[in-house]
């Protein structure tokens, strides 16, 4: 796949894509320019500034004292997290409960996977997303819709109901599971704090089955050899409740916040959160989805592990925002839908955030 004059970018694609390597696969091949498929050349309508010299950060919330506090303790935790969920709907949290090693392993699982040579990580190839199996590889879940390729593999383990273990990877089968249960129990401590911070019954986001489709995924952003004219990932909303993500120090993961880009520094310990476009319908825009972007670096691999917490595509159940919430100050902003009509529709608009949001599809007066 060389830059040429005739460049043809449907067969460079779809030879990408038949070659079932990914983008690791091109840098084992010993790629030294970037392949056009991978450059960004059309003109960007992005002028937003990077944070550089601004002392403002991505805000971290501690959860000491959530189980043994006592209730004024956690109503503190709770506060703090609705605050820091209305004005930036992205942060960190540290002293979460899941142990370092444990966060280091999974690290390490998800490198050992991407590692292995091409002809090992084949036979877990698939291309889309509607698959039957359990743990899958691919590369650009919009190779074909998307402007630009994005320069990142990736992994999903569909982790509700529990998989066979032998249907993942051996190369990172045992933390995937053990870090799944926790990532899981912690997904669902969240729903708990969201649910009391809208002032409902703890249960009220879990019974409204927000984290019954819960997926893992790895991504392996190898370096890259012109990452001045590449994405890690688009700039994009999450089409999801809640996104629980770990990464390591290598950097790139920026947050659009009050239109200034915004660096997610690596802290040891802690996990990033942010609340998807579900979570922003259900609430009425008290709690708004994300913009969030991935840039390439020319040092690497850069490894994350993001959780997403969802309904099933496949629940026929009605979501709307909540009508506790609403009132005639607050009317609602969006109509009903399923998780299956909203998804088909971010599906087919593509994940890169451009000429409009997937959430105004739904909007009641567009």
């Amino acid at each position: 796949m060389e830059i040429g004059t005739n460049f043809e970018r449907n067969a460079d694609l779809k030879a990408f894509d038949e070659s079932k390597m990914g983008v690791k696969g091109l840098i084992d091949a010993g790629v030294t320019q970037l392949p056009r498929i991978f450059v960004n050349d059309l003109p960007s309508p992005d002028s937003k500034k990077v944070n550089d010299g601004l002392k403002l950060n991505i805000p971290v919330i501690d959860f000491t004292g959530l189980e043994d506090g006592g209730p004024v303790r956690r109503k503190e935790i709770i506060k703090e997290l609705s605050d820091v969920t209305e004005k930036w709907g992205f942060f960190q949290v540290v002293n979460h409960g899941i142990p370092q090693d444990m966060l280091e392993e999974m690290l390490k699982g998800a490198r050992r996977f991407h590692d292995l040579d091409a002809e090992a990580k084949r036979e877990y190839y698939v291309r889309g997303i509607d698959t039957k199996k359990k743990f899958v590889f691919t590369s650009n879940f919009y190779l074909y819709t998307g402007h630009v390729t994005n320069w990142r593999d990736t992994t999903v383990t569909t982790m509700n109901p529990m998989p066979d273990p032998e249907e993942i990877s051996e190369a990172c089968r045992d933390i995937m599971m053990e870090y799944g249960k926790s990532v899981r129990k912690l997904g669902l401590t969240f729903m708990e704090l969201l649910s009391e911070a809208m002032g409902l019954n703890p249960n009220h986001l879990e019974d409204m089955d927000s984290a019954e489709d819960y997926l893992l995924l790895t991504h392996y952003y190898p370096p890259c050899p012109q990452p001045e004219s590449a994405i890690g990932i688009n700039k994009h909303a999450d089409n999801d409740i809640l996104t629980v993500l770990l990464q390591d120090d290598i950097g790139g993961l920026q947050v659009l916040h009050d239109d200034i880009w915004y660096d997610v520094p690596h802290i040891p310990g802690a996990l990033v959160i942010n609340t998807g476009d579900l979570l922003q319908l259900i609430s009425n825009d008290k709690y708004k989805s994300v913009i969030h972007r991935v840039q390439s670096k020319k040092i690497g691999p850069r490894i994350s592990v993001a959780c997403f917490f969802r309904p099933s595509l496949k629940n026929p159940r009605l979501l709307a925002p909540i009508k506790e919430l609403l009132s005639d100050e607050n009317p609602p902003i969006y109509r009903e839908t399923t998780a299956g009509e909203y998804l088909a529709h971010y599906y087919k608009t593509g994940q890169d955030y451009g000429v409009q949001p997937a959430l105004e599809n739904f909007k009641l007066n567009k």
